[in-house]
């Protein structure tokens, strides 16, 4: 997902869609990844820089895309699924197991794009160390950040996770007689305003310029190297048959490598996004290992 969490899980509620959407009443021409074909792919926020580029970038190389956008995340991978796109960037893996395991459906990743990081802040402390034992941290209520949180602060040295920490991870998987913290959940557009009354908060990226905060004050974040933040890398995705075609392969390595469609994405991210190239093997495998949690979890 180039957008956070956060929204990703409130577009699972209907939101009407942008006109962009009208472009995915007939079927895509780019099926075969023929020469002369149009590859269409569904993203959120075609107005976000990198997609100018991108397109520019693969006309330079003979392909012609069109960016179709949508506003309801819940769209895109139906309309993959479809046959109406023939790729979608707009999620990361958790998000895609929810959807193979719920709708029944394989699409799968194709190439990695990069990970948003998610922070944790504090106007009190300027370091994790400083933090007294004892003291309150706030996290996200919703499930999805919630976990992700929790394991933000577990790699910080904050909590320890009864469990060793999954996306499913909770409160109540908190061990803490081996916790330095205590742990509170909030919705999560209030936890920046929660910053003057706890010793910290994980704030999700939507929120902290508006709060008045810089990204750079993160005093603890994800690490990308991480094996706990892989399910969190945002992806291309596309249907299961099409994971070899060769167009869409060469689109995803010019994704990563092109210098104004990087350029592009960390702008859009306002310099968060941490550009990530992860073999499509270690995608696969990551996507399988959440697909059977998730429906371990979903029973």
């Amino acid at each position: 997902m180039s957008r956070t969490t956060t929204k990703l899980l409130a577009a699972l509620a209907t939101v009407p869609l942008l006109v962009g959407l009208a472009a995915c009443a007939a079927p895509a021409s780019g099926e075969g990844g023929d020469a002369g074909d149009v590859v269409k792919i569904g993203v959120v926020g075609a107005g976000d820089p990198q997609w100018a580029a991108f397109e520019e970038a693969a006309a330079d190389e003979g392909i012609t895309i069109e960016i179709v956008d949508f506003s309801d995340y819940a769209q895109p991978n139906p309309a993959t699924t479809e046959g109406e796109l023939d790729l979608n960037q707009f999620q990361h893996i958790v998000y895609l197991a929810d959807y193979n395991v719920s709708a029944g459906e394989d699409l799968t990743p194709i190439g990695s794009t990069a990970i948003y990081p998610l922070g944790l802040y504090s106007t009190k402390y300027d370091s994790v160390k400083d933090i007294p034992a004892g003291e309150t941290v706030a996290v996200p209520n919703d499930a999805s950040n919630q976990a992700r949180a929790l394991l933000v602060l577990q790699s910080a040295g904050l909590i320890e996770l009864k469990s060793g920490g999954t996306i499913f991870s909770d409160l109540a998987d908190i061990d803490a007689a081996n916790s330095k913290v205590k742990v509170t959940a909030l919705e999560a557009s209030l936890t920046p305003t929660s910053l003057p009354d706890v010793a910290a908060a994980i704030i999700n990226n939507d929120f902290v310029e508006d709060a008045g905060l810089k990204f750079e004050d993160a005093i603890a974040k994800d690490d990308p190297s991480d094996p706990n933040a892989l399910p969190y890398v945002n992806i291309f995705a596309t249907r299961a048959d099409d994971a070899d075609n060769e167009t869409y392969l060469k689109l995803v390595e010019i994704f990563q490598t092109d210098p104004e469609v990087q350029a592009g994405l960390l702008e859009s991210s306002g310099g968060t996004a941490v550009a990530a190239q992860v073999p499509v093997a270690d995608l696969v495998d990551s996507l399988a290992k959440v697909e059977a949690d998730t429906e371990a979890a979903k029973g």
